[in-house]
């Protein structure tokens, strides 16, 4: 058993950073490599970094007992968005007993009451989409998947509140286009000050607006179907209610987990359809499986976390013949693992058709993380997929608007390069379905 770290990088610090912020696929995949794997990262403000990328020791990393590997201290660097309570951010039983009080509202029943709102929103949404001309779709579902989060998250209704929430959240988010979102050091320095400064006043009017929504809700009471009156009704094992804090931070973390990365798996989702007529065409005459299939496949070609939920080891660990020591932050390269020729053969190519003959395999598809950690908001995600691309397929054909765009960096995710520029092309009318099938609503009620 080797008790030193895998190999990694002789470039100093600041030039992996460099890499890793400005073409974080390219990266990982020339350190792989020139590595093998799994393989060190060495990156400015942060630990040092393990990619993993063999299944079984993926398996391992997302078993592992809860006291010996911390995702939540792995993320922390999302805490001045999220803030302090967010279930991202905990570990161990604190983290088992928040997700226990979420995870209804991301389920089952809740989700299927949420689905006619959604897909009301959806409908004005494409409605707007001009035909024959370049247009960059991932701003306009931004635009989408935020009013969907406002609306079926926060329970917002029309006025002066959701319009300047809709204004800020993005400048909230936007922090995240700049390095020092990766580095708190940096943060702790500009504190007041710049970009950060700018970053912390905005933070400061949303959390006003939030607590005011929050009072209020509390005095209204009543029945209502969003996730906010989930959380407003959850208890904790001793009886009491969520803080106002708590319920703060929750629903920025929905924010977050569910606004830009639907957005920009969805981005991708229409760049590669531009170049897949024949999916295309399929999409809009075979059942709902091959949908599915379609997005999985999305999923595996752009995951838009390439390491999700990095783990702070705090307890050694072995994991493939390695020892790992406290204070090393391990991650499985998700991004690798979807093109690992040995697990998706001709991994480069975009075929959903793979999905049709296998499921995805428990630790050899994750773009939603894993273990007792997977997104909790997955299927809330899947179901917006699911709309947009049903309802997009029978309005449009979509085609490319130019050359093939890198991915960019948004914090922890990426997004489309070129904001995901396609050409539409209308349908006729005849070409929509007249209502959401069956294996939708099953799928729903399933998640």
């Amino acid at each position: 058993m080797d008790a030193t770290l895998p190999p990694g990088s002789r470039m100093p610090a600041a030039l992996q950073t460099i890499g890793w912020w400005v073409r974080p696929l390219a990266f990982m995949r020339r350190q792989q490599e020139r590595l093998g794997t799994p393989f060190t990262l060495r990156l400015v403000g942060q630990p040092t970094f393990v990619v993993l990328t063999d299944p079984a020791d993926v398996r391992t990393l997302l078993t592992a007992p809860p006291d010996v590997l911390h995702p939540g201290e792995g993320a922390r660097l999302l805490e001045p968005i999220v803030g302090a309570n967010s279930v991202i951010l905990l570990d161990e039983a604190v983290h088992m007993e928040q997700r226990k009080l979420m995870l209804p509202a991301f389920h089952g029943d809740r989700m299927q009451r949420l689905t006619g709102l959604m897909q009301e929103l959806t409908e004005r949404e494409l409605e707007s989409w001009p035909a024959g001309e370049p247009v960059e779709l991932h701003p306009r579902l931004q635009r989408l998947t935020l009013e969907i989060i406002l609306r079926a998250v926060f329970g917002l209704d029309e006025g002066p509140r959701l319009d300047l929430l809709r204004e800020r959240l993005p400048d909230i988010l936007s922090f995240g286009d700049s390095p020092v979102s990766l580095m708190p050091p940096a943060q702790r320095l500009l504190r007041g000050r710049g970009r950060f400064g700018r970053f912390e006043r905005d933070r400061a009017e949303v959390d006003r607006e939030l607590f005011a929504l929050i009072e209020e809700r509390r005095q209204e009471g009543g029945e209502r179907d969003d996730v906010l009156a989930m959380l407003l009704a959850a208890r904790h094992s001793d009886g009491s209610p969520m803080s106002d804090e708590e319920i703060r931070d929750e629903l920025v973390t929905a924010l977050v987990a569910g606004h830009e990365t639907t957005a920009s798996s969805l981005g991708f989702a229409f760049e590669q359809l531009a170049r897949s007529p024949e999916v295309q065409e399929r999409l809009l005459s075979d059942d709902d499986a091959y949908l599915d299939a379609t997005i999985n496949e999305v999923l595996r070609r752009r995951p838009v976390l390439p390491i999700p939920e990095p783990r702070l080891v705090v307890r050694e660990i072995e994991i493939g013949g390695h020892t790992y020591p406290p204070g090393v932050v391990l991650t499985a390269g998700a991004y690798l693992v979807h093109h690992d020729p040995s697990i998706y053969p001709d991994p480069y190519a975009f075929r959903p058709e793979r999905f049709l003959e296998r499921k995805p395999g428990t630790y050899t598809f994750l773009p939603f993380g894993g273990g007792r950690r997977r997104c909790l908001g997955a299927s809330f995600a899947l179901l917006e997929m699911r709309l947009v691309l049903r309802a997009a397929s029978e309005r449009f054909t979509v085609a490319a608007a130019g050359p093939r765009a890198q991915t960019r960096r948004r914090m922890i995710t990426i997004t489309p390069g070129d904001g995901a520029r396609v050409v539409l092309s209308r349908r006729p009318a005849s070409a929509r379905r007249t209502a959401a099938p069956d294996a939708e609503r099953e799928a729903v009620a399933s998640a």
